[in-house]
């Protein structure tokens, strides 16, 4: 734009701000220069729109033009423009810019490449899906070339989401998006694949919807952006250990390795626990060293401030006031669900309401085995969902290393092998179960499995204290397990030890949790050292 030029327009003439714009629109959108004359010509044009002024129409068509041409690479002037021809209370942006404003700043991060991989987690109804829709219209008419994937937990999810972009790409009386890239079209598009073409027919679609279930590979490509909407269904899935394993494998397996180089991912969603997807991708990047130069940010904003005050009071009543998400909480409160409250509207995973392990927080050693007392604390099952969980513990005095645990639901006949091989490996001398009637028979026969396989090593049995829950037990023992107690480093660790650390961490003693048995192995584990660490003894003349 010419130096002579922008002066003149940003003293109020309009006619030098029109010759100003027919210099800009010929510009790259992405040019700083150009980039920043719109920017001062939208911002001067906007205070001249004033019905009171004979030139008010003029001024108006420079600050749509400036807006239009910002909206080329701009998502907050996208947004505003692609409805400006909607009633206010109708738009989507405008009324909830100042709440989804640090996520309008991510997204725009994402597409000037300054984010690799970023985490979304808010409240329902408050606009996420609305915010994703926009932005992956914009990055579809910007680099139609690219191609985008966008995947949620089930079809019905997806299909909707296919039929939001078709609507704001293809509705000239609501949106204007054909007036912000008239270079790119929509050429095809197909209700059955959902898939969006722009620009021109190709094998892999601009933008491609399809559920985690679906058909991904040789089906699928993301050059651009990969978006992941609530891979986790709910609640029921979040707290089923097998069900999220299957489905961080398929992420894993199936929906990243559509990613090419380049290419950037955002997840979106409801955190509902500290093993979903989300959760389990941010521990990758935070504590594998081998992901560090990925460039990450997580935006999480809560229902309620820690004043109890909503985040998201939005006019046209469009957003919620404090009053109303308190209502929600009592709701939840009655039904004694706090933990899907906390998920759902605090966006904090069910295990983080009254956990009780820290996976930051607990001590770890990289293999290197010191010299102790060796035994095991054996909480068995019978298969059929129930875990036989065995630490190998190895007590040096100050500490206990625990360089390895058998950890499988698989039944007996297979557990027991495992517990006897383990047992031989490191020599323990002492393996305890919990002395019950039910196990009575368990404990006899795997005493026979250890004869069998020449293992020698003393097996007692331990009843568990009277009138005390597993879950007291756990809580009880919580404060020596973190302070002596000494894993394996991530590194280091095998599959069944990373399964049986995982439910360690996800214990709560507060609302529901699927399984315990891994902390209820570590207690009893805890229980042979500390037995007696708080008995006082004290000397006193025998009275006879």
């Amino acid at each position: 734009m010419s130096s002579r030029v922008l002066p003149l327009a940003l003293g109020g003439d309009a006619g030098a701000a029109e010759d100003a714009l027919c210099l800009t629109d010929a510009a790259d959108p992405r040019d700083p220069e150009a980039v920043e004359s719109a920017r001062a010509l939208e911002s001067f044009a906007a205070q001249l729109v004033d019905p009171a002024r004979a030139d008010a129409d003029r001024w108006y068509e420079v600050w749509r033009r400036s807006l239009r041409f910002l909206a080329r690479s701009d998502f907050r002037s996208y947004m505003q423009y692609l409805e400006l021809d909607r009633p206010p209370e109708e738009c989507f942006w405008m009324p909830r810019r100042v709440a989804l404003d640090p996520v309008a700043q991510a997204l725009q991060d994402i597409a000037d490449g300054r984010l690799d991989e970023l985490f979304l987690s808010m409240p329902p109804r408050v606009g996420k899906s609305g915010i994703v829709t926009m932005f992956c219209t914009w990055v579809a008419g910007m680099r139609p070339e690219r191609s985008n994937l966008y995947s949620s937990y089930s079809s019905p999810v997806t299909k909707a989401f296919y039929n939001g972009l078709l609507e704001v790409m293809r509705d000239p009386y609501t949106y204007r998006w054909q007036d912000v890239f008239p270079t790119a079209p929509v050429v095809s598009t197909d209700a059955n694949d959902e898939t969006i073409c722009v620009g021109r027919r190709r094998k892999y679609a601009t933008l491609t919807c399809r559920s985690i279930d679906g058909t991904l590979n040789g089906a699928c490509d993301a050059s651009g952006v990969m978006v992941g909407d609530d891979l986790c269904s709910g609640y029921e899935e979040a707290i089923n250990d097998a069900r999220m394993e299957k489905l961080n494998a398929k992420v894993a397996n199936d929906w990243l390795s559509r990613r090419k180089q380049g290419c950037a991912v955002v997840w979106v969603g409801t955190r509902w626990s500290v093993r979903d997807p989300i959760g389990t991708r941010q521990e990758t990047l935070e504590r594998d060293p081998r992901f560090s130069g990925v460039r990450h940010r997580s935006v999480v904003v809560p229902a309620l401030d820690e004043a109890d005050h909503s985040n998201f009071v939005m006019p046209y009543g469009v957003g919620f006031s404090s009053e109303d998400y308190q209502r929600v909480r009592a709701q939840f409160e009655r039904q004694d669900d706090m933990a899907s409250w906390l998920a759902m509207y605090q966006q904090q995973p069910v295990e983080r309401q009254g956990a009780l392990f820290d996976a930051a927080s607990l001590r770890e050693f990289d293999g290197d085995v010191p010299k102790g007392r060796v035994f095991m604390a054996v909480d068995p099952a019978f298969g059929g969902g129930d875990y036989t969980a065995a630490p190998v513990c190895v007590d040096t005095g100050e500490d206990v290393y625990v360089p390895a645990v058998v950890f499988s639901d698989a039944e007996k006949d297979v557990t027991m092998p495992m517990l006897a091989e383990a047992a031989r490996r490191w020599g323990a001398e002492q393996i305890q179960f919990e002395a019950n009637k039910t196990l009575a028979s368990y404990v006899d026969e795997f005493r026979r499995v250890l004869r069998r396989m020449g293992v020698r090593t003393t097996v007692t049995t331990q009843p568990a204290p009277p009138g005390v829950s597993k879950d007291v037990r756990i809580h009880g023992r919580a404060p020596d397990i973190r302070q002596h107690f000494v894993f394996l480093s991530r590194d280091a660790r095998d599959d069944a030890y990373e399964r049986f650390m995982r439910q360690v961490c996800a214990f709560t003693s507060q609302g529901k949790v699927a399984h315990d048995d891994a902390p209820d192995s570590l207690a009893m584990a805890a229980g042979m050292v500390y037995r007696f660490d708080r008995t006082e003894a004290r000397v006193f003349r025998r009275p006879f």
